[in-house]
């Protein structure tokens, strides 16, 4: 449980939330967790399936206070709001910026630059651990020019020049990704990024980790009350959470590829766990599947502390944070959005 941004989070399974005057009270078992003053917040997200008392639920409404429910994974299931309230108006903004390609490009440069720089200190942090293991050389001059690229990045003019520059820094890193797996050389290697479908096991995990890390951001999208369909880097196209994936850019170095990278290295995961099908594409197995769920869970309870925020938050909760900040920025709150950048 943790209030952030005028949200308070409850991550704990198992608990019902409570109403005794205005105070909500979390129990689990009819033990009483903890209690917090109700016009605190703005928005309560719980991720789980025991609930809220309609007493809480009401009140909640009547005070605009949005009561997000989520699953334990962070999967979006339903939203209490009142009569009033203002997700029409951020969604009318969200739209306007959107049509408007100089707004668009304002928060495409947010996404792209936490993008490039968390993946740079991807390559930094090799350079610190395992420098005896890899091409000093090549690390470096990927690191300057994913550097240099951040900087082009904040000059760009237009959505196309931003694209150009991302598809460049995105080659130069993945052009080093090979030489990140340390271990299993003989069964996971990285020539380049191939999907639908992943020709490959190690793209097949990356597919599939991204594929879990686009569930979180459209959850915590649409948890603020954003349409998780209508992005700025990503333009609209049917069927495709394009905010989602907005979102997500900046998260896949530090939450997806960094995991990838353990798995195989820590031999957590091994070319058993997955098969290939007569059309090349390459699979995981059910066992495989449950190996990088469990892996996801155990990484996402893990903490980081928030550059922006300066608190220590849960990594599962850094979707959520982002898509706050995003709704703020939206709303004119923040002068701009602050991507999430780790070091």
């Amino acid at each position: 449980m943790k209030p952030l941004l005028n949200t308070l989070f409850i991550t704990t399974e198992g608990v019902y939330l409570n109403l005794n005057g205005d105070t909500i009270v979390i129990q689990k078992e009819k033990k009483v967790l903890a209690r917090f003053p109700l016009h605190n917040f703005e928005q309560i997200t719980v991720f789980g399936y025991t609930g809220a008392s309609p007493a809480l639920m009401q009140k909640c409404a009547e005070q605009n206070i949005v009561l997000n429910f989520m699953t334990p994974g962070g999967r979006f299931m339903a939203r209490v709001i009142g009569k009033t309230n203002g997700n029409v108006l951020l969604r009318k903004e969200q739209y306007r910026c959107s049509d408007d390609e100089k707004k668009s490009l304002l928060y495409a440069q947010g996404f792209l630059v936490g993008k490039i720089y968390n993946s740079r200190w991807i390559l930094e942090r090799m350079l610190r651990d395992h420098s005896d293991r890899i091409e000093v050389e090549r690390f470096r001059q990927g690191s300057m020019q994913l550097k240099q690229a951040c900087r082009d990045i904040m000059q760009s003019e237009s959505l196309d020049i931003l694209r150009g520059i991302e598809g460049k820094s995105a080659k130069a890193y993945f052009s080093l990704f090979d030489a990140m797996i340390l271990q299993q050389k003989e069964d996971f290697f990285f020539t380049e990024r191939n999907r639908r479908p992943p020709l490959d096991r190690m793209n097949c995990l990356l597919s599939f980790l991204y594929a879990l890390l686009a569930n979180d951001a459209g959850a915590a999208l649409e948890g603020v009350g954003l349409d998780s369909y209508v992005g700025f880097l990503h333009r609209d196209r049917p069927g495709r959470n394009s905010l989602a994936l907005d979102l997500m850019e900046e998260l896949r170095p530090v939450m997806a590829d960094r995991l990838a990278l353990a798995l195989v290295n820590r031999k957590s995961i091994c070319s058993q766990d997955f098969r290939e099908e007569s059309s090349g594409a390459v699979l995981l197995t059910d066992d495989g599947r449950k190996k990088v769920l469990k892996a996801w869970h155990d990484m996402k309870e893990g903490t980081v502390k928030h550059p922006y925020l300066k608190e220590t938050v849960k990594w599962g909760l850094v979707p959520h944070t982002q898509a706050l900040l995003l709704a703020r920025a939206l709303r004119g709150d923040l002068d701009a959005y602050p991507p999430f950048l780790w070091k």
